[in-house]
């Protein structure tokens, strides 16, 4: 399951009122619904057919000859009739499967409705600096004066959008990479090594569509894709998997090269390295409860602060629009410095709250306990996630909550 089916059809309200905050189609609420009604209908004439069946077998047993003769023969009618309503109840699932694919997370309440720039700005934190004798270099024109970035033959080598850093600019990056990690470890993250690339099913259990998002790269001989963020590769980390939680969140920091295709780009930010191909990070990424996704969600943008002010970065931090959010995300902070030589505040960070919606894809689950501490069953799981540095030094973050829903 993507989502709680049995939620949206107790309250589709919520469901429809979340779909048109983001600008999407609540029609699919209702589909949802009927989907579901036929999947069920069909199942129960699929299940009273085969207790038919059942029964008829042990007539035939006891009859004898053209009484036994009538009885195979309806039988194999009623045989028939099983085929036909298994393959019904399978269609009907399949559909079902389908539509809940195409429904994105439900988001919070306070999210703010509408598009990319109907965010609103929860705080300012530090001062642009002013250049009033000068026009500031931007960081391709320093990066090149120094030779600490080399865009020409990062293109000569590999295509539009891919650089070299060299000595400084290689040294920054490892630096910022291991502040990155050091803080998390401090914080009690386990520092991981992932993998880039991935099944096609850990891509899709992230909320990422395969099928249609030309933002991800993939290996066709393989049937593997290029993580566009090492989220993905944590994720999958525990698919399948029962989890204990008693004794806290389950944290760990990813550090990974990242691929996208920037498809959608269309021309932006095509100076420098602001909206590259290919990056480095370190990803924060929490597996939490329920009871604490919230709390994990403002820890994450906590140290996101946290890492924002080692650098002296003057920036604000925005709650983001509904229709501004990924597919997965409940809820979105993101964190935007100043960039003097564009005059304007520009994602660095970003943390989400995914509730449930990952979890239920990838069926993780979280080993609940009475109040004595004894297991009484399990739930789905929530999970956190957050990265440093960002694409070409801007820093993207992610926490996911998942949702444990005992059984």
């Amino acid at each position: 399951m993507v989502i709680d089916v049995k939620d949206l059809s107790e309250n589709p309200d919520k469901f429809r009122a979340s779909q048109r905050a983001r600008g999407a189609d609540e029609s699919v609420v209702d589909a949802i619904i009927a989907a579901d009604s036929a999947r069920r209908a069909a199942l129960i004439r699929f299940e009273n057919l085969r207790a038919e069946q059942n029964a008829f077998g042990k007539k035939v047993a006891q009859a004898k000859g053209e009484e036994k003769q009538a009885l195979l023969a309806e039988v194999k009618e009623l045989a028939n009739s099983v085929k036909a309503a298994s393959a019904e109840a399978d269609a009907a699932q399949t559909k079902q499967e389908e539509l809940l694919r195409t429904i994105p997370n439900l988001i919070e309440d306070g999210v703010p409705e509408g598009g990319e720039d109907d965010y609103v700005v929860v705080k300012t934190v530090g001062t642009p600096r002013e250049f009033p004798d000068f026009e500031p270099r931007d960081h391709l024109e320093i990066g090149e004066l120094i030779g600490a970035i080399d865009m020409e033959r990062g293109a000569k080598v590999s295509g539009a959008r891919f650089y070299f850093l060299r000595g400084v600019g290689a040294r920054l990056e490892m630096a910022l990479l291991q502040m990155a990690m050091d803080q998390a470890i401090e914080n009690g993250f386990v520092p991981m090594i992932t993998p880039t690339l991935v099944r096609p099913e850990t891509m899709q259990g992230t909320g990422f569509d395969v099928k249609h998002d030309a933002e991800i790269y993939r290996l066709a001989e393989d049937d593997l894709y290029l993580v566009g963020t090492s989220e993905v590769s944590l994720a999958g980390y525990h698919a399948d998997e029962i989890l204990d939680l008693s004794a806290g969140p389950i944290r760990y920091a990813g550090q990974s090269s990242c691929y996208r295709r920037e498809a959608g780009s269309h021309g932006k930010d095509t100076r420098g390295i602001i909206r590259v191909h290919q990056f480095n990070k370190v990803e924060m990424f929490i597996y939490t409860t329920v009871e604490e996704a919230a709390a994990e969600h403002q820890r994450l943008l906590a140290w996101e602060e946290e890492m924002l002010a080692k650098c002296e970065l003057p920036y604000r931090v925005i709650d983001t629009a509904a229709g501004d959010l990924g597919t997965s995300a409940a809820r979105k902070f993101d964190c935007e410095a100043w960039v003097p030589t564009q005059g304007a505040y520009r994602e660095l960070t970003s943390t989400s709250n995914c509730t449930t919606f990952q979890a239920r894809r990838l069926n993780i689950r979280e080993r609940a306990v009475n109040a004595d501490g004894v297991a009484k069953g399990t739930r789905l799981l929530p999970r956190s996630t957050a990265p440093w540095p960002p694409p070409a030094g801007s820093w993207r973050c992610w926490s996911t909550t998942r949702t444990l829903t005992a059984p």
